[in-house]
């Protein structure tokens, strides 16, 4: 089973203005909700691609019932941890000339309620896949995802990481069998300024000597790199179409390679799918469907 650990869920806002002045009431062209966070947004992806998968984190308020209910209407597993204080966080996308993002806080966690999600964890057993993914909340210690790895080494778990800065450094030293950073994250862990696929490369090596198995590096519209553990590079460029929204785009790419690797036991097509799905959803306001996914997989570029 897969399950997806998502610690700072959401439901974003996104508004639309054909020209946004600060400082005056105006009124949006149009506007949509989505229900997010790294994890959830990898849940809908995965459902799309037709796994079977559990939700976990935490889920506080009306917003976190509006998620809870949406998942589960699409069949989507849930096993949430419900704090008592707070709500879901609310992320308003403004989406005008330029992309603009304010993050709500959430829910403050207690540390009863932190340990009641841990025990959740527990039940994980040898051969399940666990795609930790995203911030975390303010009121969690920074070394929450390590902990969990520590907590759960002795079992045959797959770790997936999709993180920025130390808490992804922090879990290398478990062996995850696959992290995620994009471009601008791979520069941040090094203290670079990265641009080329040999730069990917170079970073990625040195990932997998501080732990990691294997590194797959979104890069935007140069496409993507796989450095896999056996020391092969792989490669697979953006789908050529219109750049929409970037909003969960690295997460449909995550939730694409671990559906084409879980099929196949194949890097190349995982690679691909992964690439697709994350092109995909990149062209649309919202996370892409099958049939847009699979669409990107028919073109020229991904034969």
């Amino acid at each position: 089973m897969i399950y997806k650990l998502t610690l700072n869920t959401a439901v974003d806002y996104v508004v639309f203005f054909d020209e946004l002045v600060g400082g005056k009431i105006m009124r949006s062209r149009s506007d949509m909700f989505f229900f997010g966070g790294k994890g959830i947004n990898v849940s809908w992806i995965l459902y799309e691609l037709g796994i079977r998968s559990v939700a976990m984190g935490f889920l506080a308020g009306f917003t976190g019932k509006a998620i809870e209910e949406g998942l589960s209407d699409r069949g989507i597993g849930c096993d949430f941890v419900y704090p008592e204080n707070g709500f879901t966080r609310i992320n308003v996308k403004i989406r005008s000339d330029r992309e603009t993002d304010i993050n709500g806080k959430g829910p403050d966690i207690t540390e009863n309620e932190y340990t009641l999600l841990l025990e959740k964890l527990d039940c994980l057993c040898d051969g399940d896949v666990l795609i930790m993914a995203g911030s975390i909340p303010p009121t969690l210690p920074d070394d929450v995802y390590e902990n969990i790895m520590k907590r759960l080494r002795k079992k045959k778990i797959e770790f997936v990481v999709d993180a920025a800065g130390e808490l992804m450094v922090n879990a290398l030293k478990y062996r995850p069998f696959l992290i995620k950073p994009n471009m601008s994250e791979l520069g941040e862990i090094f203290s670079r300024n990265l641009s080329s696929v040999s730069d990917a490369v170079e970073y990625s090596a040195k990932l997998q000597k501080m732990g990691a198995r294997n590194v797959l590096v979104s890069m935007g519209a140069d496409g993507a790199l796989l450095l896999d553990e056996y020391g092969k590079q792989h490669f697979m460029p953006a789908f050529p179409g219109k750049v929409v929204n970037t909003v969960g785009s690295g997460d449909s790419m995550v939730a694409g390679f671990v559906a084409g690797y879980s099929k196949t036991a194949d890097f190349d097509y995982a690679l691909k799918l992964g690439s697709a799905a994350g092109s995909a959803t990149a062209c649309c306001e919202g996370l892409a469907d099958m049939k847009l996914i699979y669409k990107c997989m028919e073109q020229e570029d991904y034969t």
